[in-house]
């Protein structure tokens, strides 16, 4: 049983075909690298997997259920967890509290104004505990604004971790950060543990190809070619759509 499956998967706005028939599947984990030039569809595919974009055609299963109509809020307690290319945090308030938010969602509690969420202990701890993991809780009552781009983008995954996912879905998490902030990154993704899954987009080849089992190239919105890093950097489809071969 995969631990995501894609099947002819498709999507249009007005008349333009974002996703065209896209088939996926993903082993248990496995470390998925979705590539592809600008427009190929990449984000709008995770938009989908995640149900914040509903598919005109084909189905999304997750460890063989299928999810296609499920609403996006729920697939976060099925394990599905994801990033976002364009960071959305909150940045007056401290990490911990933007990691905390992310604890908050997968919570029976209710979200209280009047009632500090710092006071939740085992919220706090969680948080606390997600932040060890991207190596930032030494400075968990920073405010965000606070911090560089590179430190945002732990937080982020820090937040997607913290859901304890089965599946994680990271949209283009090198983009913008320095040489060192990547390899920090970089560093931390290799030290996800295996029982999760990932499926990442990327642009950054360099460091996202050491990452990755299997590659899939999408191109118009359609799967080009899908296989190994090899396969995929030896196929001529690649160089005419992505390399600029």
């Amino acid at each position: 049983m995969s631990a995501l499956a894609v099947t002819a998967l498709g999507k249009s706005f007005g008349g333009l075909r974002v996703t065209d028939g896209v088939d996926l599947r993903v082993e248990r984990g496995e470390r998925r690298l979705i590539i592809g030039p600008n427009g190929a569809g990449k984000t709008t595919l995770f938009n989908q997997i995640t149900g914040e974009v509903a598919p005109d055609t084909g189905s999304v299963a997750l460890f063989g259920r299928d999810i296609t109509r499920v609403p996006c809020r729920r697939r976060a307690h099925l394990g599905l967890a994801r990033t976002y290319q364009i960071i959305t945090l909150f940045p007056q308030d401290t990490i911990l509290h933007n990691v905390t938010l992310a604890l908050l969602g997968l919570s029976p509690l209710r979200w209280n104004p009047l009632a500090p969420l710092a006071r939740r202990r085992e919220l706090a701890e969680g948080g606390r505990a997600a932040l060890a993991r991207v190596g930032l809780d030494h400075i968990a009552e920073r405010p965000l604004a606070q911090t560089s781009y590179g430190e945002r983008r732990r937080v982020e995954i820090a937040m997607a971790l913290a859901q304890e996912p089965r599946v994680l879905l990271l949209d283009e998490p090198f983009a913008g950060l320095s040489l060192d902030e990547r390899r920090d990154v970089q560093r931390l993704l290799m030290a996800i543990p295996r029982e999760v899954t990932v499926v990442m987009i990327e642009h950054n080849m360099d460091v996202a190809l050491d990452l990755a089992d299997r590659i899939t190239l999408l191109h118009f919105g359609k799967v080009i070619t899908e296989g190994t890093r090899a396969q995929v950097v030896a196929d001529p489809r690649t160089r005419e759509v992505y390399l600029g071969g």
